[in-house]
């Protein structure tokens, strides 16, 4: 959108020359059908690439690149050009890619140098023809070719266009167009990005503004309020060079084409007329042009061993979402008055819906992962709320729902993003089946069964990797005087040894997190609102 709105007819001779091609489609069989309107998959990678080493430190970009997309999403425009659709699309997704993981021809190409038969020949090593994955390794293994093909055979979606930034443009960009106002109630910081902004409205060079869109560690919702950020900067984008002269300046235009046009990558059919015309129709968007929604999912911490943690999508919300999308039709319904409701591919906040099935099929293509229970990946999800056979309740601890509710104590990481595992270290029967009931009426994520610990203790233990420490925070405060342990490389999920000093789970409520849940879309001037 931002490359789009930095062109008009003034600028129409060699406009295209300046992007980079790529290789987006050549040879994809077994595509979804065009639909109506224009579908981009817009792409941002952690290359650092062109960054200098002042900017790097500054900004905290001294990693390591993993050469996968670190942003993706799926951006549709109306077929009368008046509206844009951003859907943004989970990194952590999971899918199953074609071929082989990398790990496993790199293991398989050292057995093979090593290993001989009788003949002298390699010994033959067995080569998987597919593999579990993030949807962000799609680029590593496949670059953009393969990142379109996940997106399609995941979505049903025909992508038309492929637009790809990496840190270096998006810094770029930004400082093109002066900076970017960015609204926040609260004070923003994030020791790993390095963010810092204060409560209210901040104009964001290029470096701040990779950092707000980086940013994971702000508001406990990890990447789920990541992508709510990145959305809500794309709309700020949209009202900053909609709402002057931008579109109507031809000097202008041209200073912000040649930055902006030099530093992106795009697919071989996106011409100049395309931009032309976008750019066109974009002199009468408004940020209630824009809609923005985060794809609907069933599980937002699904362990798959060897992967890690991982997200899955709703089966049934996001086949309506995407027949929204193939069909051209609007998600954010206008009502008399300015208020926008969820439209079809949406379910309403606290209405009632089918049990989530396995997102895995595409509506369009073979699946890319597996149902939910399968080997290769463990569901989390609350206990039957029954405890083992043989067990019984303590008299002393109480249950769920008994005597007065007490009022919840707010965190800073929802419950329903964190994953705890429950063991009794008392003699006490019982005692880890009822505490995994309380922990999942109160929204905590229970995979697996209670179990008995081999070590007995008088407190309660939590123990933590310490990279999730915030989660550990949270699950901490419904366990009021709870030993916090931390366990480097234990991973996301939280191990509770109950101590005889465990009466009961203490109900927790998030404070801050995600606003919009995904899968509830939301239109351009809603983003930009700062109230």
């Amino acid at each position: 959108m931002i490359t789009a709105s930095g062109l008009g007819h003034s600028l129409m001779n060699g406009v295209d020359d300046a992007i980079t091609r790529v290789d987006a489609f050549g040879g994809m069989r077994g595509r979804p059908a065009g639909s109506k309107g224009t579908n981009f998959l817009l792409v941002g990678t952690d290359s650092r690439d062109g960054i200098a080493p002042g900017e790097r430190h500054k900004y905290h970009l001294g990693g390591v690149a993993c050469h996968c997309t670190d942003t993706i999403m799926l951006v549709h425009l109306s077929r009368d050009w008046r509206r844009a659709t951003v859907v943004s699309l989970p990194r952590d997704t999971y899918v199953t890619l074609p071929g082989p993981a990398r790990a496993a021809v790199a293991a398989a190409a050292r057995r093979r140098t090593g290993a001989r038969t009788t003949a002298g020949s390699p010994v033959p090593t067995p080569i998987a023809t597919s593999h579990p994955a993030k949807l962000n390794e799609a680029y590593a293994d496949g670059g953009p070719k393969l990142t379109v093909h996940a997106v399609e055979q995941l979505t049903g979606v025909h992508i038309d266009h492929y637009v790809e930034v990496d840190f270096g443009s998006f810094m770029k960009t930004v400082d093109v167009i002066g900076g970017v106002p960015v609204c926040t109630p609260k004070a923003l910081k994030d020791p790993y990005s390095g963010l810092r902004l204060p409560a209210g409205t901040s104009l964001l060079n290029g470096g701040q503004a990779l950092q707000y869109v980086r940013s994971r560690h702000v508001d406990g919702a990890a990447d789920l309020g990541r992508m709510q950020r990145q959305q809500h900067f794309l709309a700020e984008v949209i009202h900053r060079i909609t709402s002057g002269n931008t579109l109507r300046n031809p000097l202008e235009l041209r200073r912000i084409a040649t930055t902006v046009l030099g530093s992106v990558r795009a697919d071989h059919g996106l011409g100049a007329a395309d931009l032309i015309g976008l750019a066109e129709a974009m002199k009468g968007f408004s940020p209630g042009s824009s809609e923005f929604v985060q794809v609907p999912l069933s599980a937002v911490a699904y362990h798959v061993p060897g992967i890690g943690s991982t997200v899955k999508w709703d089966r049934q919300q996001a086949g309506r979402l995407w027949t929204s999308i193939r069909a051209d039709q609007p998600l954010a319904v206008r009502q008399p008055g300015g208020a926008d409701v969820p439209g079809a591919p949406s379910t309403r906040p606290g209405a009632a819906s089918a049990p989530p099935a396995d997102p895995s099929v595409g509506p369009a293509g073979p699946s890319l992962g597996p149902a939910a229970g399968s080997p290769s990946g463990t569901a989390p999800g609350p206990s039957s709320g029954r405890p083992p056979v043989g067990t019984s309740v303590p008299p002393d601890i109480a249950e769920p729902g008994a005597g007065t509710a007490a009022a919840p104590v707010h965190v800073d990481v929802p419950p329903a993003q964190v994953r705890v595992v429950v063991e009794n270290g008392t003699d006490t029967s019982g005692l880890a089946a009822t505490a995994q009931r309380q922990f999942a009426a109160s929204g905590f994520v229970t995979p697996g069964l209670p179990a008995n610990s081999a070590q007995r203790t008088q407190r309660t233990l939590i123990r933590y990797d310490p990279r999730w420490d915030r989660s550990a925070r949270s699950l901490a405060a419904a366990l009021p005087g709870a030993q916090l342990v931390a366990a480097p490389g234990q991973g996301p999920v939280m191990n509770v040894t109950l101590g005889s000093d465990f009466t009961r789970v203490t109900p927790v409520t998030a404070v801050g997190a995600v606003a919009t849940p995904a899968g509830i879309p939301v239109s351009g001037d809603q983003e930009v609102s700062c109230g």
